[in-house]
């Protein structure tokens, strides 16, 4: 067979505006090729189980694999089941969570284990429709959950898998859009082995954007993150920190904490206190604990 270089798969593939059987067999080939050869060991691949799964997934939206590793394995010896997370206080999960960012990320992660423990007795739920109606939950984590805990063989795409496509069928191309991607991916996706296949593109991706200027730049949704430091992000991480350090801290009392101006440090509270983060008692703030109806 043919070398599948990038120029070869995206001119065949633009030229016919289809792939052949034979070359996606060649393309599956290199990338559990790279996938055996290159083992990427991870705590979370070692289990089907849904909930562990969902909150590797939650974790790893724009945070580093290796502070993941850490603590996923700390999360889920506090909350080893759906069930304790969801009788968790919200304090207590925030607490665990400080070090990875974007706090209500948590907030979501728990109100999606209390939505499983109350209206599905437990028990995940398996179809991607349902998935994506639980709280904070994308098109893109519903299918990833579905994929690696029931072997569902749906097309799903972020970041690593965009770049292998890109790289490999949009050679010299700018503004790649997802829209011309997906059907790629439906199109090679390993039915028999749709868990394998994701995680074996996802290394795939990662090595190219060791290799390469990141392909994935390339694509029309690209957009750079913006730094931590400094930044607004990072003072609400710093509230949330002092927030959680007492029973109730009022904005002027924050601000003066933080040394930040008290105008920016209000903004924020009456932000966290809509988003469902911090409740509002009398002058100060604190974590917002929902009161069990038995």
């Amino acid at each position: 067979m043919k070398v599948l270089t990038p120029e070869y798969l995206s001119a065949v593939f633009h030229q016919s505006g289809t792939l052949s059987p034979e070359l996606i067999t060649g393309f599956r080939s290199a990338v559990y090729a790279h996938y055996r050869n290159n083992p990427r060991p991870m705590p979370w691949r070692e289990t089907d189980d849904p909930y562990h799964i969902l909150v590797s997934e939650i974790m790893l939206q724009q945070t580093q694999v290796e502070r993941v590793k850490i603590k996923y394995v700390e999360f889920l010896s506090v909350f080893p089941t759906v069930g304790a997370l969801a009788a968790a206080p919200l304090s207590d999960v925030l607490l665990i969570w400080q070090g990875l960012g974007y706090n209500r990320r948590a907030l979501y992660l728990k109100r999606c284990a209390e939505e499983i423990d109350n209206f599905y007795a437990g028990q995940f739920p398996r179809s991607i429709s349902e998935l994506q109606s639980l709280p904070g939950i994308g098109p893109y984590t519903a299918r990833a959950v579905a994929a690696f805990a029931f072997g569902v063989a749906e097309p799903l795409i972020e970041t690593n898998i965009r770049t292998v496509f890109i790289h490999c069928f949009f050679h010299g191309r700018e503004k790649v859009g997802d829209s011309e991607i997906m059907p790629l991916i439906t199109a090679t996706i390993d039915r028999d082995n749709p868990r394998g296949w994701y995680y074996a593109l996802m290394d795939y991706g990662v090595m190219l954007k060791q290799l390469y200027p990141n392909p994935g730049r390339r694509s029309r949704h690209h957009t750079q993150q913006s730094r931590f430091e400094g930044s607004n992000r990072q003072l609400r991480s710093r509230m949330l920190r002092e927030v959680l350090k007492r029973s109730q801290i009022s904005a002027k009392e924050l601000a003066v904490t933080l040394a930040a101006e008290r105008k920016t440090v209000q903004d924020n509270l009456e932000s966290m206190q809509r988003e469902g983060l911090l409740i509002k008692q009398g002058r100060g703030y604190s974590v917002f604990e929902e009161i069990k109806r038995g």
